[in-house]
């Protein structure tokens, strides 16, 4: 393995090569939300199951219009919930989502006639064949397919899934991951007082804030000081939880007290790469634990662990749930940027709409990786490649949503 940081693609390739697709499993559609579809869902009923009214009115028949002024006799009513029921002509009072009863193919609102007796009623309106009326299937028919694999399921699959009366479906098991932080400066009991040199430790929130959006199971969690063997004794207890994957942050870099890459020796780990050419984070570390368990090693500062995580261990964890890489959308910068060459730079950034109506980008200011607050007010990460040093205002850029199961971007790009 060189000591020479990696490009990101090459990086990349490496993570995607080392991760492998997960198994299916069974999930209740009550539980199911956020969810991978493993299969997809083909509908073995009708949506609606049955002709019912859209309009609370008078259900009628005809052989082509029912003129305005025709009078009719109340033969029946129907109300939601009611059985079929046969209709011999005349007019039936309907509720809105009652069946229709047979015989008789439209509905009347009940504002577009004149209720004459308790029996008799006037239509004030011309009513036509199947108006007003939701057909059997005209949502979803039988043997459709409705929902891919791939589906990352949302409320309204859910909302459709309970419509058709499915009670589980098959999805991708959800990633085991554990998260150690490091550092004997970091505390994590908000109430306690910082002692001089000491920070909050906000990394370990944020992983386990932002993993399970990203699709995945934090099974252990924890914060160690700079000390070798009780970083050993984290890890082991984070495969003792069964961790799949393992995200350490702080320790990768060249200091004194950055002992991960050692400590990884005596686990008999395999280090695939170690540093990449990005900013932040270029002392990244990856590497394969027996039992292919894959292990980000992650530098300290909260910027770079949220590039590792979205830039690296997501693109892993979409090759776990057998989903296609993103692609990213291509926007122009509101305004000019310039760096160094050498590093791939992932930017805190906003999308906006610029003042000609067009969808735009804008680099924030406060790019450092210790500096929180702009991520707070990010909505999208901006790539700027590593061969460019400057842009101008107008160049087109790659852009990200800030976690690849939130959605498509406005521009269209996959999630």
């Amino acid at each position: 393995m060189s000591d020479e940081a990696l490009a990101y693609d090459t990086a990349l390739r490496i993570v995607l090569d080392a991760s492998g697709l997960l198994r299916a499993e069974n999930c209740v559609v009550t539980a199911c939300l956020g969810r991978i579809l493993a299969t997809p869902v083909i509908s073995t009923v009708a949506l609606p199951p049955f002709d019912n009214s859209a309009m609370d009115g008078f259900a009628l028949r005809g052989d082509s219009i029912v003129a305005a002024g025709s009078e009719l006799s109340i033969e029946g009513q129907q109300a939601a919930g009611d059985g079929m029921a046969h209709a011999g002509g005349g007019a039936w009072e309907i509720m809105t989502g009652a069946r229709m009863p047979e015989g008789l193919d439209r509905v009347v609102p009940v504002e577009q006639t004149k209720r004459l007796t308790a029996t008799r009623v006037r239509v004030l309106a011309d009513v036509t064949p199947g108006q007003n009326v939701r057909r059997a299937g005209s949502d979803v028919t039988v043997g459709e397919h409705v929902l891919a694999a791939g589906t990352v399921l949302q409320p309204q699959h859910v909302m459709l899934l309970a419509a058709l009366g499915i009670a589980q479906v098959s999805v991708i098991e959800r990633p085991r991951v554990a998260v150690i932080c490091t550092g004997r400066e970091l505390v994590d009991d908000p109430s306690r007082a910082l002692a001089p040199g000491h920070i909050r430790n906000s990394n370990g929130p944020f992983l386990a804030a932002r993993l399970p959006l990203a699709g995945a199971k934090v099974v252990h969690a924890e914060t160690v000081g700079d000390d070798a063997d009780a970083f050993e004794s984290a890890l082991r207890r984070a495969l003792d939880a069964g961790a799949k994957v393992i995200m350490t942050s702080g320790a990768v870099s060249m200091g004194r007290y950055d002992f991960v890459p050692q400590a990884l020796q005596r686990f008999h780990a395999q280090t695939l790469f170690h540093k990449v050419a990005i900013r932040p984070g270029k002392p990244l570390l990856f590497a394969r634990l027996p039992d292919d368990v894959l292990l980000f090693g992650l530098p300290g500062n909260p910027i770079a662990v949220a590039v590792g995580l979205r830039f690296f261990v997501e693109p892993a964890l979409r090759v776990m749930f057998g989903l296609k890489q993103e692609t990213p959308c291509r926007l122009p910068l509101s305004k000019p940027y310039a760096k160094k060459t050498r590093l791939r730079f992932h930017l805190k950034s906003r999308l906006h709409v610029d003042t000609h109506g067009q969808l735009a980008v804008q680099v924030l200011e406060g790019q450092e990786s210790y500096r929180i607050r702009p991520l707070a007010d990010a909505n999208a990460w901006a790539i700027v490649p590593a061969d460019v040093e400057a842009l101008p205002a107008g160049a087109l850029v790659d852009v990200y949503s800030l976690g690849h199961l939130e959605g498509a971007l406005p521009c269209g790009g996959a999630p």
